[in-house]
């Protein structure tokens, strides 16, 4: 009798210790799990929060955009919806554009050369496109003045505009692919044709950037 005793006694030290090791063994299985829970729902939040912020700068990038636009001149819109037609932006972004109309920049009459100072001025242009480090695009417009034929003023405006495209490309570096030319010829004047000074106004390029 005594021995069955003993041995009830000892079934119930046995079940008690590992009961008490089961408890604990669970306990901290349930404690890993909502640790790691814990841990995946803090990595969900980061992923929200990330693209809540993602979306306020895609916003905040629109409204800068749209501000943009509305600014935007008729010849580098007409450039924009060029791109965007022929497949050659990413994002279908306008970013600046420039304009070559500096006294010392001018193109002479019936002249489609590059002077020093134009050049000068398109290397400064190319750093600024290489300093942003994105694959832009861009569109070189050519304009005259309206002495002469609407033909003749076309091919002129195409040659200063492909002038500068070479440049670009020959000293530059920027890749043709990621150029084009058009010519406006006569037809966007920004200055008086009347005058001598609005006629030289008028014998630019003006080169649009986008993205």
């Amino acid at each position: 009798m005594k021995r069955m005793t003993l041995g009830l006694l000892v079934a119930v030290v046995v079940l008690g210790v590992t009961g008490c090791a089961t408890k604990t063994y669970v306990d901290e299985k349930v404690n890993q799990a909502t640790t790691a829970q814990n841990a995946k729902i803090g990595e969900v939040q980061k992923q929200v929060e990330a693209a809540q912020q993602d979306i306020a700068n895609l916003k905040r990038s629109d409204a800068e955009q749209n501000e943009k636009l509305a600014k935007l001149s008729e010849t580098a819109r007409e450039a924009l919806d060029r791109a965007v037609e022929a497949g050659k932006l990413a994002k279908g972004k306008f970013l600046w554009e420039v304009t070559l109309t500096d006294n010392a920049v001018k193109f002479g009459f019936n002249k489609s050369d590059l002077s020093p100072q134009a050049k000068a001025a398109l290397d400064a242009f190319a750093q600024q496109v290489k300093a942003m480090n994105k694959n832009v695009f861009i569109e070189i417009q050519g304009h005259t003045d309206n002495i002469g034929s609407e033909r003749i003023n076309l091919r002129l405006g195409q040659e200063r505009a492909d002038n500068v495209m070479r440049y670009l490309n020959m000293e530059q570096g920027i890749p043709l692919n990621r150029m084009s030319s058009v010519s406006y010829g006569e037809y966007k004047p920004i200055a008086d044709n009347k005058t001598a000074a609005g006629r030289a106004e008028n014998r630019r390029v003006t080169l649009v950037v986008l993205e």
